[in-house]
């Protein structure tokens, strides 16, 4: 039987609602809560099976990884923080799971969308400070349908395409920019530019690589219409957030709703913490029970199948 190590379990399994079964049955597994740089070594000798939850790997640490260790699995979509062509060079497969937090994630988003078309967090904000001129006068902030409003989609996966979904049935109209053109209804592909220039929503959706970060910076930001928003559920550093702190102190957008940053945890003294304008969360999207679980069950799937030498979900053996 295959030896895995789970080298930061505890990153997903933080509530102990987890169940690993499944992986019991064809692979013997060590989980540890937490694994520090220093300590990874050590506990991957002897084993087949690596797992991480965004832990970084470097290419140097991965070079030193023992010939036993034939499989790295990132429990999660992104794995940017796997030296992917280092485990190459130690025919080391990587292995990703992806659409495990489609559901989670796309109802995030449509959650930031109503938040922000009503300006539900700036109405709490505005109460919880004894402010009750939301009842005494006239309405004192932003409140609009999203009904006929434009959502721009940057990333048409999986996740991208249930956000669409959705939209759709709340009669949004859909611009979708992508590498490549999909066979979607009801939806029209542009450029970048056009995306940006034309939407009151902004949604990413794609992976982060050397192509994506940064790709929000201030030139695209001043593309945007003053009344639209932002919102980010992919991965922090694809906006450039220096740049995004200023357009959204002088009002060249109207706000953002940001479920991951860069870095994460962001620094207390973040200036976007103070904004009115601004939603953060914790990187939630991923987070749900259900979604932990499924993320659980489907890698698996990736071990088992691996096993079998029928791998699959693999990502550094094409590039």
């Amino acid at each position: 039987m295959k030896s895995t190590v789970f080298l930061n379990s505890k990153k997903l399994n933080f509530d102990n609602n987890i169940d690993f079964s499944k992986l019991n049955s064809f692979t013997k597994i060590t989980q540890y809560d937490t694994s520090a740089e220093s300590e990874i070594l050590e506990r991957v000798k002897g084993q087949n099976i690596v797992v991480t939850k965004e832990l970084p790997l470097s290419g140097e640490l991965i070079a030193k990884f023992p010939s036993s260790v034939e499989l790295i699995c990132e429990a999660g979509t992104g794995y940017n923080n796997i030296d992917i062509k280092a485990a190459r060079d130690k025919n080391i497969s990587v292995c990703n799971v992806p659409g495990y937090s489609t559901d989670a994630v796309a109802q995030l988003v449509i959650a930031f969308i109503l938040n922000l078309s009503s300006s539900l967090s700036k109405q709490q904000v505005m109460l919880k400070q004894n402010n009750f001129d939301n009842f005494s006068k006239d309405l004192q902030v932003p409140h609009f349908e999203i009904n006929g409003k434009t959502l721009g989609v940057i990333g048409a996966g999986a996740i991208g395409q249930r956000v669409i979904k959705t939209a759709l049935s709340l009669g949004m109209k859909i611009l979708v920019h992508n590498r490549s053109v999909k066979a979607i209804d009801n939806v029209e592909f542009v450029s970048l530019d056009e995306l940006l220039e034309k939407s009151d929503f902004v949604t990413l959706h794609c992976a982060l690589t050397e192509d994506t970060k940064y790709l929000i910076d201030s030139n695209k930001l001043k593309l945007m219409k003053s009344s639209a928003f932002i919102i980010n559920t992919a991965r922090g550093a694809m906006i450039k957030e220096t740049d995004l702190i200023e357009a959204l102190k002088s009002k060249e957008i109207a706000g953002a709703a940001l479920d991951v940053q860069y870095p994460e945890p962001p620094a207390f003294d973040n200036p976007l913490f103070c904004m009115d304008n601004v939603i953060l969360t914790p990187h939630i999207g991923c987070k749900c029970v259900e979604s932990r679980q499924r993320l659980i069950d489907l890698l698996g799937e990736n071990i088992e199948s691996f096993i079998d030498n029928k791998a699959i979900n693999v990502v550094n053996f094409d590039i």
